[in-house]
């Protein structure tokens, strides 16, 4: 049963409304005063407040907040005799449903609580539906259903118990931070820090002084003593992302705290001993990295103790929809809209989609999408105009399944080199021959690229 209080300082419209509101089937109450009516939702539940807004001592869009920090789940809607637009926002920032203006119809004031309880209703079935999914899908913040996250979730139950360091590896948006963040949520070291460092985001000339510290007076700019991010994380987890874009200078000290658990601050003489977990990650391939000499091999065996291969989106599309539903209710609540389904041809849009940025680019798409949207169904054509264009293609060179093999054979090992080749001066084409743009192009790191310059001996 519906139960709504009306809050007013005049007799006749307490009665006017609770017998109308009684008519139409709720159980009504009133309050004579804005007291009154805070008395009231601190002992009992109500679905729907409705309170005039000019009253004293206390004033409606008062009742209305503090309504909204008894019971965050009961609608209200405010009387005034006064509309304005500052009247609108004020009712809005501080929580209100909507706001009825005096003098008004019957019939509106039966629409509006109407509209209000299917608000509410659609607010529940939203709470249900995150709780679902994270009752069932979830495993710390990544969410999946697909038999390659299952075994995901199985890896990390059974690695977070140990001291060994993890290598994540996977491409950009798949979730690498989440998953160290569930594996260090499980271990032993939860209640001590979990600090991540961005191997790419920090400047080499900056980098040791971040990670170890440094003490007054130690180069320029260093004004008084620094704890370093080792140091933070003591008896916790370090995630290192971005891990191979790490100098070699800098991979050299890392390798020394990993083999002798201490380090000097920058300008320090004292051995400081730590005790941390390394969890690192990349998009790169490590292996390819050591090869060309851009990263040490015996900080690779480190590092990679136990690996966790996290994989894209596009190899796990029955995840598709389950996150896309979770993106809708979350983007749906915090955007304050009344957005429930996505349509059919919408959701077939998706999945046929190859999402390049995976999960974190269907997070953006679905945010977008809630955003732009003004029906109540999300339908295609509030997605991006890149997803119509490469909805279910994989135009990607690597995937190479229109290449033939001549009768006759070929070199495998030369028509690679050349591929690379070619595919490299393409490159630094349309970058203008800047080797880091172009190295970006190609998804590989400026030292690798300059390795592979080297290679073909192409001098620009």
């Amino acid at each position: 049963m519906v139960k709504i209080l009306v809050v007013d300082d005049e007799l006749s419209m307490r009665e006017f409304l609770e017998i109308l509101l009684q008519k139409e089937g709720y159980v009504v109450e009133s309050a004579s005063n804005g007291n009154e009516a805070v008395e009231l939702i601190k002992k009992k539940n109500y679905d729907i407040v409705i309170t005039d807004i000019i009253m004293q001592p206390m004033g409606g869009v008062e009742v209305l907040r503090k309504v909204k920090e008894i019971s965050p789940l009961t609608v209200v809607i405010l009387i005034t005799a006064y509309a304005s637009t500052e009247t609108a926002v004020d009712v809005m920032k501080a929580g209100g449903y909507d706001y009825i203006t005096k003098p008004f119809k019957v019939e509106d004031i039966k629409q509006v609580v109407s509209n209000a309880l299917n608000r509410k209703e659609q607010e529940k079935k939203k709470v249900l539906i995150q709780k679902k999914i994270k009752e069932e899908h979830q495993f710390g913040e990544i969410l999946g259903k697909s038999p390659q996250m299952l075994k995901i979730f199985e890896l990390i139950s059974q690695v977070s118990s140990t001291k060994s360091n993890v290598f994540v590896t996977g491409e950009s948006g798949t979730g690498k931070e989440l998953a160290a963040r569930a594996i260090h949520e499980r271990s032993p070291r939860v209640s001590k820090p979990f600090v991540t460092i961005n191997c790419g985001g920090i400047p080499d000339n900056l980098m040791e002084s971040e990670l170890f510290g440094h003490k007054k007076g130690s180069f320029s700019g260093a004004l008084f003593d620094k704890m370093g991010l080792f140091e933070t994380a003591n008896r916790g987890t370090v995630f290192l992302d971005e891990i191979g874009d790490l100098s070699l200078p800098t991979q050299t000290k890392l390798l020394r705290v990993l083999q002798e658990k201490t380090f000097k601050r920058v300008g320090g003489t004292e051995d400081i001993v730590v005790d941390v977990r390394i969890i690192s990650a990349t998009n790169k391939n490590l292996e390819e990295e050591v090869m060309g000499g851009f990263f040490r091999e015996d900080l690779y065996y480190r590092l990679n103790v136990i690996q966790i291969e996290l994989p894209p989106l596009r190899k796990r599309r029955e995840d598709i929809p389950l996150l896309a539903e979770y993106f809708l209710n979350k983007y749906s609540q915090e955007m304050g809209k009344e957005i429930n389904n996505i349509s059919d041809f919408a959701m077939k849009v998706l999945m046929e989609y190859n999402f390049p940025g995976n999960v974190r680019e269907l997070e953006n798409i679905i945010e977008r999408s809630v955003a732009l949207e003004n029906s109540n169904i999300v339908l295609p054509e509030s997605f991006t105009l890149s997803l119509f264009k490469k909805k279910g293609e994989d135009n990607s060179p690597e995937k190479g399944e229109d290449w033939e093999i001549p009768g006759e054979g070929l070199s495998l090992e030369k028509m690679v080199e050349n591929l690379e080749k070619n595919l490299i001066l393409k490159a630094l084409k349309k970058s203008d021959n800047v080797k880091k743009r172009a190295a970006e192009l190609l998804k590989i790191s400026f030292r690798t690229m300059r390795y592979k310059l080297d290679k073909y001996g192409i001098k620009n």
